[in-house]
């Protein structure tokens, strides 16, 4: 087995780069002839940013799981398709060949149908990082559903604003997941949030950590009862719906600058497409390498590079439930060492923390399967990057560091694992297809090198989001209204002598919290909730482990004796409104906000309070009233 379409060396990348820019519709149908069609398309893109509309492989019919599935169980049904590493090291390790994969889920296809799940279903995903996440993905698209995939760390709350939006009618969950030495109610916590759902009509409750849950008659079934009941049918091949080339896949939720969370919308051909091509070159697979992603299929990094770009590729992709630092900081060395892992794709987050506990539990642990290293969900700092590349890759394995976000569907600008060159702390070379623009406030494009900007593309990618659910005016104003026909990406770069791009970070108000996208509003909005607040204003902050931290400035109703224990309530109620991701680090009792006379809050001067950045205030003559900040400097917390 081999990928025709996989860049060997640098001149190739070269080569390619210039034909997807010049010759963009040739250069993605040529690549799109390689999976399995019902039909052919009738046209390669048709586009407009300005709508925005956007169309890959107009015309043609396809079903995604097709590629991920059965074309392997035909050709490689041993093959292993995935890996499963529980959260205790103790229990069982799971494999599924292409074979087994496809037959579990076909007979989950067969469960969805029978509890009334038809094409264009919206169906809402809130489970542990077991098969039977995959599983489910995977079944919801051969039925032509739309699946919803909400991280287990969100609140009831969340959850239900999520099931609300896409009106899903169907709930899949557990009685409840492992995570490190903690277990997490997840059936209870749906169960709260459907006390405002009126759309979800079932709910399928996988059986993991075996603890008593309320099952509700009529609504409320058991996964294995119902697999059973299929298995006893004799019922297996499900034939995969066909699907239109932009029919709607999936909807990931992600934070904005306003505090509802909009639902970023991918459709079935080009995101199968650009996963596959940006996973096969990215990390250079080659058959038979196992590829470890150490996200949650609750993130779109898990989407894409656990399941659809390895699984369309035939690759074998493991899944880890646990945590890198439990039962002890070498777990993700010791899987690495088991499985004889070959790449391992994971965030700066996890590396900077498994870096404070020094290099004692990498020692005895057997690392030589590793041929190359992956950074994803924020820019490494130089720091983390040179302690991955010696102590964990030995200084023989490539890294790649990644960039891309939700809404991107995949990685956009990157090195190739030796193919082309790494740079610490640059993401380097846009992938093929992607032209980036760096531009100033006022949309003006900025040519040449050593400069900084505005990052922004200009050109479509077939795994780019179409819409955001139920409200496309959101996508135009959010990502294409900024700057006329290009899409904003929200983060800033600047780009080198060489040409290689390096992200600085959200210039929006959104906040890198360990890799994961939040809104300050949103948690603006979670604090207000508590009755003693009157106002907050939430930035980021540079934090040593997750790389932004959230700094929260409160004002309370009246004062307060015991601030540490209000403080401890705020944090309650933005765990309870959004999840524990979401909590503030810090959080400063103030008695006023930087306000402009217009009563905007002027958060360049809390970030710089945040960031300790105390000598240059920069001018506020304009504030409401200047003293205020004298205040807020005086009790910032360190």
């Amino acid at each position: 087995m081999s990928y025709p379409y996989q860049i060997q060396n640098r001149e190739a990348y070269e080569e390619a780069y210039q034909k997807s820019i010049e010759h963009p519709e040739k250069f993605w149908g040529e690549i799109a002839e390689h999976f399995k069609w019902e039909k052919k398309w009738d046209k390669v893109l048709d586009w407009n940013f300005s709508e925005p509309k956007v169309e890959w492989f107009k015309g043609g019919k396809l079903n995604i799981t097709e590629n991920c599935l059965d074309r392997w169980a035909e050709t490689y049904p041993d093959r292993n398709a995935i890996l499963w590493e529980p959260n205790d090291p103790a229990e069982k390790i799971r494999r599924f060949t292409y074979k087994e994969l496809l037959d579990e889920v076909c007979l989950f296809s067969h469960v969805l149908n029978r509890n009334g799940v038809k094409k264009g279903d919206r169906v809402c995903i809130y489970m542990p990082m077991v098969p039977e996440l995959a599983i489910a993905v995977l079944a919801c698209a051969r039925v032509g559903a739309i699946h919803s995939v909400v991280f287990g760390g969100f609140s009831a709350q969340s959850i239900a604003d999520r099931i609300n939006d896409a009106s899903c009618n169907i709930v899949i969950t557990s009685d409840g997941a492992y995570r490190g030495n903690k277990t997490i109610p997840l059936k209870s916590i749906i169960d709260e949030a459907l006390l405002s759902c009126d759309s979800v009509q079932k709910t399928i409750v996988l059986t993991r950590t075996g603890e008593a849950v309320s099952m509700l008659s009529g609504r409320d079934v058991w996964w294995d009862d119902e697999m059973k009941s299929v298995r006893d049918e004799g019922l297996s091949h499900y034939k995969p719906e066909v699907m239109d080339a932009e029919d709607m896949l999936f909807i990931l939720y992600t934070s904005g600058s306003t505090g509802k969370p909009k639902g970023v919308v991918h459709t079935c051909a080009g995101y199968m497409v650009w996963t596959n091509y940006t996973f096969v070159n990215v990390f250079q697979y080659k058959p038979d390498q196992i590829h470890f992603c150490t996200a949650d299929i609750g993130w779109i990094t898990g989407h894409s590079y656990i399941l659809y770009g390895p699984l369309s590729a035939g690759a074998t992709s493991l899944m880890f439930e646990g945590i890198p630092t439990w039962p002890d900081a070498g777990r993700f060395w010791e899987i690495v060492e088991k499985h004889k892992v070959n790449i391992l794709y994971t965030a700066p987050t996890a590396i900077r923390s498994l870096m404070g506990f020094g290099t004692e539990p990498i020692i005895g642990k057997d690392l030589s399967s590793i041929q190359v290293l992956g950074s994803v969900g924020e820019p490494i700092n130089a720091e983390a990057w040179h302690w991955y590349d010696e102590h964990i890759g030995k200084k023989q394995a490539p890294i790649v560091d990644t960039w891309w976000q939700t809404e991107t569907g995949g990685i956009m600008i990157s090195n190739l694992a030796g193919v082309t060159d790494a740079k610490p702390v640059f993401a380097t070379k846009p992938l093929p297809g992607i032209q980036p623009v760096l531009v100033d406030e006022n949309g003006k494009v900025i040519e040449g090198n050593n400069v900084s900007g505005n990052l922004c593309i200009k050109f479509p990618w077939p795994g780019m989001l179409r819409t955001t659910f139920g409200d496309h005016e959101r996508c135009r104003l959010t990502y294409f209204s900024t700057y006329q026909n290009l899409y904003f990406t929200g983060d800033g770069c600047m780009r080198d002598n060489d040409g290689d791009y390096r992200i600085t970070g959200r210039v929006d108000d959104v906040l890198n919290v360990s890799g994961h996208r939040i809104g300050t509003a949103e948690v603006e909005n979670a604090i207000n909730m508590h009755t003693g607040v009157v106002e907050s204003a939430v930035v980021g902050y540079p934090h040593d482990i997750k790389g932004q931290g959230i700094y929260a400035f409160v004002i309370l109703s009246s004062v307060h004796n015991d601030e540490a224990h209000m403080k401890k309530d705020i944090m309650q109620t933005v765990s309870k409104l959004i999840g524990p991701i979401a909590k503030p680090d810090k959080i400063q009792i103030v008695s006023g906000l930087p306000k402009t006379r217009s009563g905007k809050i002027m958060r360049r001067i809390l970030r710089k309070v945040a960031e300790g950045e105390l000598s240059n205030m920069g001018d506020t003559t304009t504030l409401l009233d200047p003293t205020v900040v004298e205040s807020i400097i005086m009790g910032r917390i360190p």
